[in-house]
């Protein structure tokens, strides 16, 4: 799967060119970091945002990891958001 993420980032970048420098380079510093699985930017593209799929025992390493290394490279504070996969729409009670 992180693979996949990494290849479509790729192609959204250089196929479709709706991507912009301060989201690739959000992406390729998440990719860089261990425990990253994969990466992309999600969104209407032009700016949107980035995704990326973190084993779950360096999420809070990897968030500020990030949030500084993106800092120093683009004098933006980035905005990270953490959640977990889940069983997603479903019925709840009777």
């Amino acid at each position: 799967m992180g693979r996949l993420m990494n290849d479509s980032h790729t192609s959204l970048r250089d196929d479709f060119e709706v991507s912009n420098q301060e989201l690739n380079i959000m992406v390729e510093i998440t990719q860089a970091q261990e425990g990253c699985y994969g990466a992309r930017m999600t969104g209407a593209g032009f700016g949107g945002c980035a995704v990326a799929l973190v084993r779950s025992n360096v999420v809070g390493t990897f968030a500020q990891t990030i949030t500084q290394s993106y800092q120093a490279a683009t004098q933006l504070e980035p905005s990270i958001y953490i959640s977990e996969a889940t069983n997603g729409a479903e019925l709840i009670g009777s």
